[in-house]
């Protein structure tokens, strides 16, 4: 059977710094799973919906460790595509010592040779597999490199067809692309087929030429979005839907340890949310719970919590009982 919510896109190890310091001054580096959409559909399978992926990892021993932590998160990897030859992308996390907010030295095209992840090919991707799903969702970070690019958009057709709702994630990563035009052309035809998008503050301000994030989730909703996430880091969030309403949700307070993976796992608590019909109200609870606790431990996954967790931490800070 198919999994009611399948991710495509980048998978890749990411080396955290051990230490809040510069790349230079940090004495060593954590190996992690990686890759947002990946890490949005670990947090899906946490929460108990099926979950599974389409995606490409290297032969080499990052590619199996990837693939063994997917089931170990009961990620169906039925069509996880090994690539001969090829090595897993990796990249380099170190996070600000006072924010605990990240920045990336990645390695794959354009910074180095192909890697796994971005030759996905239109042959990998099953038309039955996506068609049999509720959501399927996608990164644009993955979008920036050929063939991957091109697999992408086939699935999001297969999904159009099928009826298969489609969430886009941007995951703008500017030094990615080989053309800024390029990169507006390719996430202006994402949005126009997706029902889903979500936007980190930046991404939101990028895309759509405004610092102002209610007027950015409208600009949004123009290209025929159902539903818009705009995520504000310590301020919370925003969801806008089609219908004309609007919910804003402070942020829960934590100390941040490492925010790799905070937007990925918001993601996962709207995408539960929508595969079990909730309010818009609760959605947005809960992924500003799941985005506060990842930022808890260092790794985008580390902290992604399973239902006992999340409602233990929804209690505590909502005083209410509240249903997952």
């Amino acid at each position: 059977m198919t999994p009611k919510v399948i991710a495509i896109g980048e998978i890749l190890i990411d080396f955290v710094a051990s230490e809040p310091v510069s790349y230079i001054d940090t004495p060593s580096f954590l190996k992690c799973f990686g890759g947002a959409p990946m890490n949005t559909i670990v947090g899906v399978s946490r929460l108990g919906v099926s979950s599974g992926v389409i995606t490409a990892v290297g032969d080499d021993p990052f590619g199996r460790f990837l693939t063994v932590e997917l089931r170990k998160n009961r990620v169906d990897v039925s069509h996880v595509t090994i690539k001969k030859g090829k090595r897993t992308t990796i990249t380099f996390v170190a996070n600000d010592p006072e924010t605990g907010e990240r920045s990336f030295l990645f390695y794959r095209k354009p910074w180095s040779g192909d890697t796994a992840d971005s030759l996905l090919e239109i042959k990998d991707i099953d038309q039955n597999y996506v068609a049999g799903a509720s959501i399927l969702h996608i990164s644009g970070f993955a979008l920036s490199q050929n063939p991957c690019r091109n697999a992408i958009f086939r699935a999001m057709d297969y999904a159009g067809k099928a009826g298969v709702r489609i969430s886009f994630d941007p995951t703008l990563r500017l030094d990615m692309w080989d053309s800024l035009k390029v990169l507006r052309k390719t996430y202006e035809k994402a949005l126009k087929s997706s029902d889903i998008a979500t936007f980190s503050r930046e991404e939101a301000e990028y895309i759509f030429r405004t610092n102002n994030p209610e007027e950015a989730a409208h600009k949004a909703l123009r290209y025929g979005i159902k539903i818009v996430g705009i995520k504000l880091g310590n301020k919370g969030s925003i969801i806008m839907n089609d219908g004309g309403e609007k919910i804003e949700s402070p942020a829960f307070k934590v100390k941040p340890i490492d925010t790799t993976g905070a937007g990925d796992g918001w993601n996962a608590g709207l995408l539960v949310g929508l595969v079990k019909k909730w309010d818009l109200e609760k959605c947005i609870t809960v992924a500003n719970a799941i985005g506060a606790l990842v930022v808890t431990k260092r790794g985008a996954i580390t902290a992604l919590p399973d239902k006992k967790e999340l409602l233990k931490f929804l209690k505590e800070k909502t005083k209410k009982d509240i249903k997952i």
